[in-house]
């Protein structure tokens, strides 16, 4: 975040103001704390995001890895997006932040409009995190799809996942 370390994600945040071997090292570490995941998303990293020399390394990894970036589109000015090509890393940036409002008005309002975009484009993706206002108002909200006649598909299957621009 632009003003960390007042906001602190933790030791093994990848910061701007470390050379590069340290945030790979980081990243290896955080990394190799889950398995079965096809890819990574970026999380309050608004100065990190605008940096693509910091960037381009991490990506490098990914790329290396045979991971995806899913870019969660809440930077105005991200570098990102360009690192990842510059790389070869296959990546996307996702349609909407569902939770950028924490409340579950707001959230279901998110989630409609993420219906819309697949409505409209055959598929959208919607990121959020773990908070438990965004779980419940998700666990609700995916509950009704059936009914609907969506699906509820995982990332990985997205088509522009799979699709460098």
């Amino acid at each position: 975040a632009y003003d960390y370390p007042n906001v602190d994600t933790g030791p093994l945040t990848l910061v701007t103001s470390a050379k590069p071997d340290e945030n790979v090292r980081r990243l290896n570490v955080l990394l190799g704390k889950a398995t079965g995941y096809f890819g990574v998303t970026n999380y309050q990293g608004a100065r990190f995001a605008t940096d693509a020399a910091a960037a381009q390394p991490v990506m490098k990894v990914l790329k290396d890895r045979g991971l995806v970036f899913v870019h969660d589109g809440g930077a105005a000015r991200s570098a990102l997006p360009q690192a990842a090509n510059a790389t070869g890393l296959d990546f996307t940036v996702a349609d909407r932040i569902v939770d950028a409002d924490l409340n579950a008005d707001s959230i279901d309002r998110e989630l409609l409009a993420l219906e819309a975009l697949a409505i409209q484009n055959g598929e959208a993706i919607g990121v959020g995190f773990a908070y438990p206002v965004t779980i419940e108002q998700f666990r609700l909200w995916a509950e009704s799809l059936k009914a609907k006649g969506y699906q509820l598909a995982p990332a990985s299957s997205a088509a522009g996942v799979v699709t460098r621009p």
